[in-house]
């Protein structure tokens, strides 16, 4: 497909980032909004490690015997 998001991982994963940290916030200056950003990426090996785990994966399905 042209364009598939699910199938990206970095795509899942600002999704998360976007979801989780900054929802709802408003940043007046850049370097807020960035900070924010990093400090939601340093927690990924903590705090939402779990949740990211199940999010990350690469379960696709794989059809075999098909003729078209």
């Amino acid at each position: 497909p042209p364009y598939s998001p699910n199938l990206n991982l970095i795509e899942r994963l600002w999704k998360f980032v976007k979801k989780e940290c900054l929802y709802s916030q408003y940043y007046e200056k850049f370097t807020n909004f960035k900070q924010a950003i990093e400090d939601c990426l340093a927690e990924v090996s903590g705090k939402f490690k779990e949740q990211l785990s199940s999010l990350l994966t690469l379960n696709f399905q794989t059809l075999e015997n098909v003729s078209l």
